[in-house]
């Protein structure tokens, strides 16, 4: 079931009562077709990229660095399991992953300058911080450039069901930042019940898309919206407003979207919950040929706020969400979309990494729980020429701080970037990720 704006139709049978297309200016699509500054991206390894963005920060102890020899307020009180990797342990609370380390590596000295939301989120996300304006520009939103839209569907997809926000406002990094709106995410949700929205399109009542084949016939029905667009958005609201007509009209597009499509065993092995048919959803927009697809956990990073998501910023109950909610959530679906990815044979041509914006603190807080940690965190990284079964570097007993050199978030883009195939002088030239350098050991 495919749910665009408030219009709700099945993919592969007839289109509803309601309406057609209408691209609402206040909100940025992301389409990024090529331009005068655009060019080529040389030859990749990684032709998609999925990074799975675990907003609010997981505690680095409690999963993937377990500290069990450290004294009791730092260790937590769950288990350790050995991994497929030789020396390297992770926590009783991700079996799965854990038996599946073979199939990628891990870094466990990251570090950042941001303590918090949103703030900690623009510089996961673009490699630098809010302050000073301008904002630099998402992962995805540089190789949604690089590419261009080539195809029917958008170079750059956020799964989320809206814009990524904490409490009180947006993470500002999350789309084109200096390189233009048109190059923000294209946003679509999906359900636990793998019902998907397309929340950047709303519709007209009394009209049918399907009855709409002439693409001038279309700019005329969305003409006099166009003019509330004001004149420095004009170049964007074209893009998104042919990508989203494409989008909807093209069976082929369409069927990215629709997870019936998928057998009950296939659906069953991600988990019915919303990260899991969203990581269903972020394999099935591989397959299509979409660029880069940010696979996000939730949509807000509170772990107790009524009428949010939950997302891993558990300041209070740490160790019972992640034993209940979110480490088998994880467990089960990211597990699922490695083995996809492999036994498909997207893994060569796929690069997944997935991270938070900063880690834990090391020491369980008075609340029994754990707060923020910018100088220690986490990744994991698979396929598009990673290496797998690597471990680069490690933190000290505690947990408090990398021993040896430092990750940053701008080695994570740049990382990303290059084996995307995008090149010292592709990012001079885009005037991106400046200073940036790639990780070493990961290639």
């Amino acid at each position: 079931m495919l749910n665009v704006g408030s219009f709700r139709t099945r993919t592969c049978g007839g289109i509803g009562r309601r309406s057609f297309l209408q691209l609402a200016g206040s909100v940025p699509l992301a389409l990024g077709l090529p331009d005068g500054l655009a060019r080529a991206a040389p030859p990749s390894k990684a032709k998609s990229v999925i990074f799975v963005f675990l907003w609010g920060a997981p505690s680095h102890l409690d999963t993937c660095d377990p500290k069990p020899d450290a004294p009791s307020e730092y260790r937590g009180p769950f288990g350790v399991i050995p991994t497929r990797t030789p020396s390297v342990f992770f926590t009783e609370l991700l079996p799965r992953i854990a038996s599946r380390s073979d199939r990628f590596s891990l870094i466990r000295t990251h570090a950042t300058t941001a303590p918090g939301h949103p703030d900690g989120g623009t510089v996961a996300l673009t490699g630098f911080p809010e302050l000073p304006v301008p904002v630099q520009p998402n992962f995805g939103s540089i190789i949604a450039k690089a590419r261009g839209n080539h195809g029917t569907l958008p170079p750059f997809f956020s799964i989320t069901s809206g814009m990524l926000a904490d409490a009180s406002r947006r993470i500002e990094g999350f789309g084109g930042g200096i390189l233009s709106a048109a190059h923000d995410p294209f946003l679509v949700g999906c359900s636990a019940s793998g019902e998907v929205k397309l929340s950047g399109l709303q519709l007209l009542d009394q009209l049918n898309p399907l009855r709409v084949q002439d693409r001038r016939q279309l700019l005329t029905q969305l003409d006099t919206a166009a003019r509330r667009v004001d004149q420095a958005q004009q170049l964007a609201w074209t893009r998104n407003m042919k990508s989203g007509y494409d989008l909807l009209l093209d069976p082929a597009a369409r069927q990215a979207f629709d997870l019936t499509r998928e057998t009950s065993e296939t659906r069953a092995r991600y988990g019915y919950t919303t990260f899991g048919q969203s990581s269903l959803l972020a394999r099935r927009m591989v397959e299509a040929g979409v660029p880069y697809v940010q696979l996000n956990y939730s949509r807000h990073p509170e772990a107790i706020n009524p009428g949010f998501e939950l997302g891993w910023d558990t300041h209070i109950y740490n160790f019972e969400l992640l034993q209940d909610q979110h480490c088998p959530t994880l467990d089960r679906a990211f597990s699922a979309l490695l083995d996809d990815l492999y036994d498909r044979g997207l893994i060569d041509d796929t690069l997944v990494v997935m991270m938070g914006e900063f880690g834990r603190t090391p020491k369980i807080s008075p609340n029994s729980a754990r707060d923020h940690w910018p100088p220690c965190y986490f990744s994991i990284w698979a396929g598009g020429g990673v290496e797998p079964g690597r471990v680069i570097g490690t933190s000290d007993k505690l947990g408090e701080n990398p021993l040896g050199e430092v990750v940053s978030p701008l080695m994570v883009g740049t990382t990303i970037a290059h084996l995307a195939g995008i090149d010292t002088q592709a990012r001079a030239e885009m005037n991106v990720l400046n200073g940036g350098k790639v990780i070493e050991g990961l290639i």
